[in-house]
């Protein structure tokens, strides 16, 4: 009798309709040279447990140093942003739990700003959350929550609201993007504002390359389970049958670029079914998953130029790691 493989087993499953462009995506990323994974799929619900854990570790920097300056330094934002008296929307992008922000909220609250919240969120879920602990934790805030993809949502405020649009993008997730990318990025936001209105856009900066490196790259193995649990994402959602124990996670920071890319190495040659379709792997061979992009000075001026903003203020945490620049629409 001979004995069938685990690969000669596999049986797709029926891909749900959900799940139709994550197949899609995942298969065309495969199929390039180099091969590569979008990262906006490391977000299922163990992604989320393990961001939450990465968010936590004492070598990940970013949230700590955007949170120094929500908390501490909440008035220059408000300064800025408040500047003419006149009534804005607080716009923002990927709002989350709003953990950041809602310093900001209840500061410009105090103030007697006259403003409206809206958070711009794909959940629906975290817009609820949300919704409900803002209106716990600041009675009489006007809230507007718009779920949906961010642009069409931007289009969905000009037409709720005439009021002066003020656009948060925290969390350096500008630096996710590829320099290309970045650009089109604000040349699309610019082209959603009228001159006046106010962009908040937070900057991871370049700074020593061990700092950076360590954060994406910590002795506990959180980042590597990270991206190698979107392997066992695609398994359990697309009927892939990737054996995550011969991939690794590899870490690299180019200090001149200012590009920290993250990859997963092939560790042998091997052969991965993903529904119906068999993808090819050599020994060593890199997936590409993401870029976490950092920003001198000078790249920050030239990416609010050429987008058509001007820059009206920086401010920046405690230890000159990061900043939240704010640009007004030329």
């Amino acid at each position: 009798m001979i004995l069938q493989s685990e690969k000669t087993l596999h049986k797709p499953v029926k891909v749900k309709e959900a799940s139709q462009q994550f197949y899609t995506d995942i298969l065309k990323g495969m199929h390039r040279k180099p091969k590569t994974a979008q990262s906006k799929y490391f977000y299922d619900a163990t992604g989320d447990g393990l961001f939450q854990q990465i968010m936590a570790m004492p070598e990940y920097y970013l949230t700590r140093c955007e949170l120094d300056i929500f908390k501490n330094k909440t008035h220059e934002l408000a300064s800025i942003i408040m500047a003419g008296d006149a009534a804005f929307d607080l716009i923002e992008l990927g709002a989350g739990d709003a953990t950041k922000s809602s310093y900001l909220l209840q500061h410009l609250f105090a103030k007697k700003a006259s403003f409206t919240y809206m958070p711009i969120d794909i959940s629906g879920n975290i817009l609820s959350v949300l919704d409900k602990k803002l209106k716990a934790d600041v009675p009489g805030l006007d809230v507007v929550c718009l779920e949906g993809d961010y642009f069409d949502m931007l289009k969905n405020a000009s037409r709720l609201s005439s009021n002066r649009k003020v656009v948060l993008f925290l969390g350096g997730n500008i630096g996710n993007m590829e320099a290309e990318d970045a650009l089109s990025f604000c040349r699309r936001l610019r082209k959603s504002l009228s001159p006046g209105d106010i962009a908040l856009i937070g900057f991871d900066l370049k700074k020593n390359p061990g700092v950076i490196l360590d954060a994406y790259n910590d002795k506990a193995g959180i980042t590597a389970a990270f991206n190698l649990n979107l392997l066992s994402r695609i398994n359990r959602e697309l009927g892939a049958d990737f054996n995550v124990e011969d991939f690794e996670h590899y870490q690299n920071y180019d200090p001149v670029s200012g590009a920290c890319r993250s990859y997963l190495i092939s560790l042998k040659e091997q052969n991965v079914m993903i529904g119906e379709d068999m993808i090819s792997f050599k020994k060593n061979e890199p997936v590409y998953m993401e870029v976490s992009q950092k920003y001198a000075t000078e790249d920050i001026e030239g990416l609010a130029h050429y987008s058509g903003f001007s820059i009206v203020g920086e401010v920046s945490d405690s230890k000159g790691w990061f900043t939240d620049s704010l640009w007004v629409a030329e």
